[in-house]
């Protein structure tokens, strides 16, 4: 949680307290009396999760027979306060034997305690993990009589999974062939006025991985940012190569990479988990590269006929191509009938979304199809409101193309049994919201 939590409280359906931590000094011992009185006895529970009760905020859960209310000082990201609680039960559940109620509390006191001070360190979340856990608090919990739930069973290798903290990955894991697949796809978020000038524009992207890797593998990926280019030259002690670099806003990292490394050495390093995963998000807001550039022109001749031209030009190299085309141009309520023609594609007029949709199966890099059209209105007696002219609307694929010019300068594998692996790369870039004003 950006700000962390003071306390926690575990009360039955009578409020009264079972097990309960401070963790900051922030709040009074008495808080859980404001909740009882402002909460529980108003029989407001199942109105809403989060309550603002004399500056402190409640955010608080019914599981079984327990309430689970975290009590914050400030303003908290309440959806991490109540992943974090869905995650300690599943802890609890692993201990106790797949019961979590009043009665495993009154059984589990010590190791509760002892868990809640590994899972939150000065009200900030910490591993929740129970395969991690169990390496170093080897304290069985009590089972309840009516759990049928087996023992789990102990994981071996303890001393890898706690000094390589890699609970999203299990040991053991055999594949005839060794392979990683890794896709790194944008979105690009346009708004473009009608003389071609850019308004606003920025680019979200994501690269997502698939491995199929035996053993404990150990990954680093190397990309065109500038400051890990910048980093590495200073490490080096010499200047990398030329080429175009860019700088990444706002990344986020899937949990198996090692912040440490990529701290200081601004590489991305990890231990990946078996099968598909998000590795890391991030946002690039300047040197975007657009793929497409849009030229509408729309005359009004009279009250009742209208010409629409609009000139589409792909800007990525010309052996390139994009896939699954469409521009949405917007047309008046009052169209009664539309001619168009088109250089490329096919166009039909959707009176449903009062639009001619162009759509261009396959569309080549380097090209400016074009689309002319005739429009007639129907013909009123009152005076017409005048047309508001929505922005034209595009929707595309480039594979290959990325729009902020991310490109992956290596991506090495590393196992201790020195197998053979196949990289496979692939770039993608998609529209999100990309406008063109009339």
């Amino acid at each position: 949680m950006p700000v962390a939590a003071s306390a926690i409280y575990f009360l039955n359906l009578r409020g009264d307290v079972l097990i309960n931590r401070l963790y900051r000094d922030d709040v009074g011992g008495n808080m859980v009396d404001a909740f009882r009185t402002h909460i529980m006895q108003t029989k407001e529970l199942g109105t809403c999760p989060v309550r603002q009760i004399g500056g402190c905020s409640f955010f608080y859960m019914r599981i079984s027979n327990v309430y689970i209310v975290i009590v914050v000082s400030s303003n908290a990201n309440v959806a991490c306060a109540f992943k974090f609680v869905v995650e300690a039960v599943a802890l609890f559940k692993s201990y106790f034997g797949g019961a979590f109620d009043e009665d495993a509390i009154r059984n589990n006191f010590v190791l509760i305690y002892e868990l809640l001070d590994e899972i939150m360190d000065f009200g900030y979340p910490q591993n929740l993990s129970p395969e991690i856990l169990k390496l170093y608090i080897t304290q069985e919990g009590v089972r309840s009589p009516f759990s049928s739930k087996p023992a789990d069973k102990p994981v071996p290798n303890a001393t890898l999974q706690v000094t390589g903290a890699v609970g999203w990955r299990r040991e053991g894991l055999v594949y005839k062939k060794n392979e990683v697949f890794l896709d790194i796809v944008e979105s690009v978020n346009l708004l473009m006025s009608s003389k071609g000038s850019v308004l606003r524009c920025d680019v979200t992207g994501k690269i997502l991985m698939k491995c199929f890797l035996s053993g404990m593998p150990d990954l680093k990926l190397g990309l065109n940012d500038k400051i890990g280019l910048e980093k590495e030259s200073q490490l080096k002690a010499r200047p990398t190569k030329s080429g175009k670099t860019i700088e990444l806003d706002d990344v986020t990292f899937h949990q198996c990479v090692n912040l440490t490394r990529f701290n200081s050495e601004k590489t991305v390093s990890f231990v990946p988990p078996d099968g598909e995963f998000e590795l890391m998000k991030y946002r690039i807001t300047e040197g975007v590269n657009l793929p497409f550039r849009v030229l509408p022109t729309i005359k009004e001749l009279g009250r009742t006929r209208m010409e629409v031209n609009v000139k589409v030009k792909s800007v990525f190299g010309a052996k390139m191509f994009a896939l699954g085309v469409v521009i949405k141009v917007p047309v008046p309520k009052q169209t009664a009938k539309t001619n168009f023609q088109v250089t490329s594609g096919r166009a039909k007029y959707n009176a449903s979304i009062d639009c001619i949709v162009w759509k261009i199966r396959k569309f080549p890099g380097q090209t400016e199809p074009t689309m002319s059209a005739e429009i007639e209105l129907i013909s009123t007696v009152t005076e017409r409101k005048p047309w508001t002219r929505p922005p034209i609307q595009m929707e595309f694929q480039v594979p290959m193309f990325t729009a902020s010019g991310l490109r992956v300068r290596f991506l090495k594998v590393w196992e201790k049994s020195g197998y053979n692996t196949v990289e496979w790369v692939r770039y993608i870039t998609k529209a999100g919201s990309y406008e063109i004003r009339c």
